[in-house]
């Protein structure tokens, strides 16, 4: 009933992972893949020599593999320890639901200490490659093969994902709210020391080949935008300012000052300000804004008349503001801006680009302002032709973000403290041109009291939960058959 593929580890690992699934009356067959430099015999099993799964080749070759009612596929090589009846509830649950991949919470061993990994529900905007499963992923053998064929045989990272893509075109992938295995867990970094690996340079060869399986399954899905973009005219209404630098903060005494700096000391051939959306501090933090207020008056600092805002909310107040100028750009209230001409850069790129946001490209610092892995983070990810479609698969795009104001105040920001920039970005691309620097202009700080530097597995999945519904919405509205741009005055909506 079951035929399962399992990649070598050590022999006494996967020798363990087979005798596990041997337990199973459910299992028919097994099969183990390793690769040609490799030397394995283990018991039980078929070896098989074959690229890694992440290949299109062999996603194909487990495809023509398979001829029972379901097939598992493992994808760690450290051994795995199945629950108890864990495959017959597999089973079961892809017979009463009838969906094409099922998948589970599961434990994982860490430091030699067992810890729950509940994942989260899929659905159709979970379209980022690092959506967790778990690493026991359960297939309906009729969907896994229509979905294999589908996979390019080219694809050396990407075939794992191009079948997960094509699987969810045809049946539902549905979690079980159980934990029906374990697995050792080898990556142990915190949260925010895992954000970044997708646009880590020496990961840029992956992230083409996903890009690749992700528009290609937009196009199979109908929600694929062609580069064809609504005009931008910069006289739209006048302003006093041409930029205002926002800043949403709540309790950085530690690192506003810093920021404020980086602000006032901006050259520009235009007139700027800064507004600061103190969401009541108490930590001395508005004081410290007050102060320099006092001193310079392109500080205007607003302190909201209620107290439900997050930092969506806080941008929402200071784009409205009648203090606002015509492009506002964000800075984090602990971070920095490279040098003095950022804010000219940023604005220059606008007119240059003929774009309704821009995004530039940001350096890693400690506290210190000294560099940190991975150094410069530039989102070439991003591309005129494709970037609005590749966002719906990458999970951030970058910074600092900036926007033209009319345009944005047609949009109502998330009153949320985590995703809001990232469903602006795709509000807008939906229509809009976004701009991009490559260079970098901006100093983004790692440090213990960065919001998502070591998160707890709830929260993180809470997080992206989250973005995946932001990205659910967009796919649904690229998907209608007509994406008109509302008049000036009315709003985009998400």
């Amino acid at each position: 009933m079951i035929t399962c593929f399992i990649p070598f580890g050590s022999p006494e690992e996967t020798l363990i992972t087979v005798q596990e699934l041997q337990k199973s009356e459910l299992v028919s067959q097994i099969f183990v893949i390793r690769s040609p430099d490799q030397n394995c015999m283990i018991d039980g099993a078929e070896v098989l020599i074959l690229e890694p799964m992440t290949s299109g080749q062999t996603i194909r070759r487990m495809a023509a593999l398979a001829n029972t009612r379901y097939t598992l596929i493992y994808t760690r090589q450290s051994s795995l320890q199945l629950g108890q009846l864990a495959l017959e509830r597999f089973a079961q649950i892809a017979d009463d639901t009838q969906s094409g991949l099922v998948y589970s919470n599961y434990m994982a061993v860490k430091d030699g200490k067992v810890e729950n990994q509940p994942v989260i529900d899929y659905q159709e905007g979970s379209l980022r490659d690092d959506f967790n499963f778990g690493s026991v992923l359960f297939y309906r053998t009729e969907i896994l093969k229509k979905a294999a064929e589908g996979v390019s045989e080219d694809f050396a990272f990407a075939g794992l994902y191009a079948l997960r893509l094509g699987v969810s075109q045809y049946a539902d992938l549905f979690r079980i709210p159980e934990f029906l295995y374990t697995e050792q867990e080898s990556d142990l970094r915190k949260s925010g020391e895992k954000i970044f690996d997708y646009v880590d340079p020496k990961n840029r060869g992956v992230q083409i080949e996903m890009e690749k399986a992700c528009t290609q399954h937009l196009k199979n899905v109908g929600a694929f935008l062609e580069p064809v973009f609504t005009p931008i005219q910069f006289d739209e209404q006048e302003f006093e300012m041409e930029a205002s630098v926002i800043i949403p903060v709540r309790n950085r005494v530690r690192t506003i000052e810093d920021a404020i700096k980086s602000v006032l000391a901006q050259k520009t051939n235009f007139k700027f300000n800064l507004i600061i959306a103190d969401n009541f501090s108490t930590d001395g933090t508005t004081e410290l804004i007050q102060k320099y207020a006092e001193i310079d008056s392109r500080l205007v600092h607003v302190i909201p008349d209620r107290t439900d805002l997050g930092i969506g909310g806080c941008w929402n107040l200071a784009v409205g503001h009648p203090k606002c100028g015509k492009f506002a750009i964000q800075l984090d209230s602990d971070d920095l801006y490279m040098d003095e001409t950022t804010v000219q850069q940023v604005v220059d790129a606008f007119y240059q680009q003929n774009c309704a946001m821009v995004v530039g490209t940001y350096q890693m610092v400690n506290f210190a302002l000294e560099e940190i892995p991975p150094g410069i983070i530039d989102h070439k990810e991003w591309t005129p032709e494709n970037g609005r479609n590749n966002a719906l698969r990458i999970n951030g795009l970058g910074a600092p973000r900036a926007f033209y104001t009319p345009v944005l105040r047609r949009i109502p920001v998330p009153n949320v403290n985590y995703g809001e920039d990232y469903a602006l970005g795709l509000a807008i691309s939906r229509h809009y041109q976004i701009g991009r620097i490559y260079n970098p202009i901006y100093l983004c700080r790692r440090w213990d009291e960065n919001s998502d530097a070591a998160l707890s597995i709830d929260v993180m999945n809470g997080h992206n939960l989250y973005k995946d519904r932001i990205r659910t919405i967009e796919l649904k509205a690229r998907k209608q058959s007509s994406l008109t741009v509302p008049p000036k005055g009315e709003s985009l909506g998400h």
